[in-house]
């Protein structure tokens, strides 16, 4: 007969309790999580933050000079066109040169077309303010050279007007002592289309502009007067910043003589010479860099190096000073190396309406010929 086992007397062993274990890892499962969240809030933050304006000072970059020494020359960049929103890095450089009291000099580098009225004349007058001095700040004055890039034409040549002496590199483009201002008009395209604008107005004058009418002869006559006003005040700032020009001699005819480009054996001989003709000074249009000495628009042709040490000069430095720029503050995609990638990560779309309107909203322009388009879209950036 097999032996059968008799039931043990043992219980059986009770599965150990896991649930400590288990809310120990949904703790620190949270934790990471939150911290997580945490991480992203902070670098959200600071891409947000970062890409506005730097409350901390600016770099300095040496540029030239015996570095480390204590007596400076500031170089500060102008760059594009001048709009109100784009100001922030100007803003930045003139400030930090004004009150940094080891500034003896200033050399602006102006490379713009120019840009709206209101940003021209806002950097002019601190421009003014840097060269002489403000006592209730405790600015000292300082002589403050122009030196002009490529292009420093309308709203940019109002800008230069704040130095002492303004020189040009031989290929520069200057001058456009003009302003005016645009309006789209689609009235035909709309009338085609069926489309129209209902408007209830209250004041003669009030959808002056609008892009689905005509402007009348008075609506166009009160458009006048503004851009009149403006252009004379483009025309006091240069008379103030160059006595030489002033008394009606920035409207008194120039005669310039054609250049004959080219070799001769390509040109038609029964074509006649290009006769010479006449402009003014004030026409709106550029000039170039030997025109523009030759008017006495600026004072001399020279380089960026040219200009700094006529800064020094004025300033009766020694030879134991520096020459600084002011770099653009950093944004976080640039501390994490992606500032190639940036340009690829707008912050709206071009059609995004609030881009739109900034970019369509009414504006009075000193802007250089040609430059229209990049008016419209720097203000779509604003």
């Amino acid at each position: 007969m097999s032996h059968i086992p008799e039931p043990s007397s043992v219980p059986p062993a009770v599965p150990p309790n896991r649930t400590p274990l288990l809310g120990c890892a949904f703790a620190l499962s949270l934790a990471l999580n939150l911290i997580g969240i945490l991480v992203i809030l902070l670098l959200c933050a600071g891409l947000f933050f970062l890409h506005k304006p730097a409350t901390i000072l600016l770099t300095e970059k040496h540029y030239a000079g015996k570095s480390g020494a204590t007596d400076k020359v500031a170089i500060i960049t102008l760059d594009g066109i001048l709009l109100e929103g784009l100001l922030t890095y100007a803003h930045k450089q003139i400030e930090q040169a004004a009150e940094d009291r080891h500034v003896k000099a200033v050399v602006v580098r102006i490379n713009s077309p120019g840009g709206s009225i209101t940003a021209s004349d806002n950097l002019y007058h601190k421009l003014l303010e840097l060269r002489d001095g403000n006592p209730q700040k405790e600015h000292a004055p300082r002589p403050l050279i122009v030196s002009m890039g490529g292009m420093a034409a309308s709203g940019g040549y109002y800008v230069a007007m704040s130095g002492q002496t303004i020189f040009a590199e031989r290929t520069t483009l200057t001058g456009s002592i003009g302003v005016y201002t645009s309006f789209p008009n689609v009235k035909e395209l709309a009338n085609k289309n069926g489309v129209t604008l209902i408007t209830i107005k209250q004041g003669q004058i009030k959808d002056s502009g609008s892009p689905f009418v005509e402007m009348t002869k008075h609506e166009r006559q009160v458009w006048q007067d503004m851009v009149d006003d403006a252009y004379q005040r483009f025309l006091q700032v240069v008379e103030q910043g160059r006595p030489m020009l002033a008394g009606g001699k920035l409207l008194e005819p120039v005669t310039l003589t054609p250049i004959q480009a080219g070799p001769a054996f390509l040109r038609n001989k029964a074509d006649k010479p290009a006769e010479p003709y006449q402009r003014y000074l004030a026409d709106g249009g550029v000039w170039t860099a030997e025109n523009a000495l030759k008017f006495k628009l600026i004072d001399k042709i020279g380089t960026l190096d040219d200009a700094v040490q006529a800064a020094h000069d004025a300033a009766k430095l020694s030879e134991n000073y520096q020459v600084i720029k002011y770099e653009r503050p950093s944004t976080l995609a640039d501390l994490l190396g992606l500032g190639a990638l940036s340009p690829a990560l707008p912050s709206g779309s071009v059609l995004d309406p609030a881009r739109l309107e900034a970019g369509f909203t009414p504006r009075l322009w000193y802007l250089a010929p040609g430059a229209e388009l990049s008016g419209l879209f720097a203000a779509m950036r604003e």
